[in-house]
């Protein structure tokens, strides 16, 4: 399995930005597609995730009404659309697939892209 993470960038505070992450190979369609960050001297933490049979989603409260994830049909590609970014939205942006609903425990991670967000 791979999962190619791409989209990332330098913006300012109150732009937007879209990531995407390709994925290939066996992946079961019961897990669950997800976003991750970590911030410098930061823990990773969850972002966003979506069903992979569905399209039910979930968002982290930091990014709720800001971030949306979506996904293409076959879920061979999962976009996470980031709108009125924040300086603290600063993070590496990584995709994984795993179980666990609504916060997947991944078993599958991409190699992440840098979002830095100037003020």
């Amino acid at each position: 399995v791979q999962l190619q993470a791409s989209g990332g960038g330098l913006v300012q505070a109150g732009d937007s930005l879209r990531l995407s992450c390709a994925a290939s190979g066996r992946i079961l369609s019961s897990d669950i597609m997800g976003w991750f960050r970590q911030a410098p001297g930061k823990e990773r933490e969850f972002v966003a995730s979506i069903r992979r049979n569905s399209h039910s989603r979930y968002y982290a409260d930091s990014v709720k009404g800001r971030f949306t994830i979506s996904r293409t049909s076959a879920a061979s590609t999962v976009y996470l659309e980031m709108n009125s970014l924040k300086p603290e939205d600063t993070a590496v942006y990584y995709c994984a697939a795993g179980p666990n609903w609504p916060t997947p425990s991944p078993r599958h991670w991409g190699q992440g892209t840098q979002v830095t967000v100037s003020s």
